[in-house]
């Protein structure tokens, strides 16, 4: 257990872990050549966040409401590994079949796995595997739509955003924001199947109609180091459409780029965002899960605190920050280039004993070196003399009231009215 505020239990593992940062930071000071100057992206709104914390490396226009094309089937992915499983078997309707835009070229009546549309979808754009799946989880593309927005607003915490088609075929009222992309992003990349679908490069295909080997249309995955995903789209409304994401160093980026004038520039503006983030920034580990903390307030009251999990802090290379966590469990990396919020610890909940005595608090209480066991049985004891004192009182004067009326007239009852 370490103590943050005051006076620290533990205190080494902070002064080394903040020395390997400024360490880290020197380090990069000292070859400022490597570090990249800050995005200019062309396109008309981008965003630029590190995964495990989900801070905002860089932003333009992040909450313009945008159309996205093909980057919806993000959502639709997340939405249908978590609503299906992969071995259900969908049957491909008349509406799938006929989607217009980027196909797999799905028949009508093929039965075909919720694992083979997902990646249909997802490195093709197949707007036929995206109706097929929304129909298997749903039944229709509306009632998908309503499960769409609802999960963007109580899931995901994302308001910007409306969907009305799971494929991102144009519409007037489909649209999102880059800041709502990324954190839909971020959460689909915890899961360990969607990764595994947006890293796939190339993936043989057999279908009633069509057999061949599926290239991902995303280009990030051969031309950019260490990319893993995600997704890419375009239609004459959205313009070009990109979410990108790329791990370095055990720290994971996640970019959009929305409305490109052009594929070049959509993919140009990530990677301009990708390098600028690897580096100027770095992440650390800043508590492990079920490490236990104690702060204590400027009352000298402590309080102890636990990580649910791993909690992390990305910081600038160039910075010296510090640790710190707020009376409210808010964990942040602090220096003099700005504030990243980490995370939260909880409360950890005291237990409370309970004993015979605890109906009489500070009365008499058990010393220490009593067992509970022992407690009971002298509670116990103690409840059955009391009992039998009080039955020999009660048998006494009962014996005693019967003498009386044997002799005193007055007092015996009437045998009539």
């Amino acid at each position: 257990m370490r103590q943050l505020g005051g006076r620290r239990i533990g205190l080494a593992w902070i002064v080394a872990t903040i020395v390997s940062i400024i360490s880290a930071g020197y380090a990069a000071a000292a070859d400022s050549s490597d570090r990249a100057a800050p995005p200019q992206a062309q396109s008309e709104a981008a965003i630029l966040i590190e995964q495990h914390t989900g801070n905002v490396l860089y932003v333009k226009n992040g909450n313009e409401r945008l159309y996205p094309a093909s980057i919806t089937k993000i959502a639709t992915a997340i939405i249908a590994l978590e609503h299906s499983s992969l071995a259900d078997i969908a049957t491909v309707s008349k509406t799938a079949r006929g989607e217009e835009g980027t196909r797999v070229y799905l028949a009508e009546g093929e039965q075909v796995t919720m694992e083979k549309l997902l990646y249909g979808m997802m490195l093709n754009s197949g707007n036929d595997a995206a109706t097929a799946i929304a129909e298997q989880v749903d039944g229709t593309k509306d009632k998908f739509a309503e499960r769409m927005n609802a999960f963007m607003r109580n899931t995901i915490g994302a308001y910007d955003s409306n969907f009305v088609n799971p494929s991102g075929l144009p519409d007037p009222n489909q649209y999102t924001t880059a800041s709502d992309m990324a954190m839909l992003t971020r959460y689909a990349m915890e899961n360990e199947t969607f990764r595994r679908i947006v890293s796939t490069r190339k993936l043989p295909w057999t279908g009633l109609e069509w057999t061949t080997t599926l290239e991902n249309h995303n280009k990030m995955l051969t031309d950019y180091p260490g990319a893993t995903g995600v997704k890419n789209g375009y239609t004459i409304a959205s313009g070009n459409t990109l979410v990108g994401a790329a791990e370095r160093d055990g720290m994971s980026l996640i970019g959009v780029v929305l409305k490109a004038g052009s594929k070049n520039i959509a993919y140009a503006d990530m990677a301009e965002m990708l390098d600028y983030g690897f580096a100027n920034f770095g992440v650390r580990m800043l508590f492990a899960k079920g490490e236990r903390y104690e702060l204590q307030n400027e009352t000298g009251t402590a309080s102890e605190w636990i990580a649910d999990k791993p909690i992390w802090g990305v910081y600038p290379k160039s910075a010296s920050p510090v640790v710190t966590v707020d009376p409210s469990g808010h964990v942040a990396l602090e220096s003099e280039q700005g504030t990243y919020y980490s995370g939260e610890l909880s409360p950890v909940k005291k237990e409370v004993s309970i004993s015979a005595y605890a109906g009489r608090q500070g009365e008499n209480e058990p010393s220490a070196g009593l067992d509970t066991a022992g407690a009971s049985r002298t509670s116990i004891r103690v409840y059955a003399l009391g009992a039998g004192v009080l039955l020999g009182v009660g048998g006494a004067i009962l014996l005693l009231r019967r003498v009386r009326r044997g002799r005193d007239p007055s007092m015996r009852t009437s045998d009539r009215e």
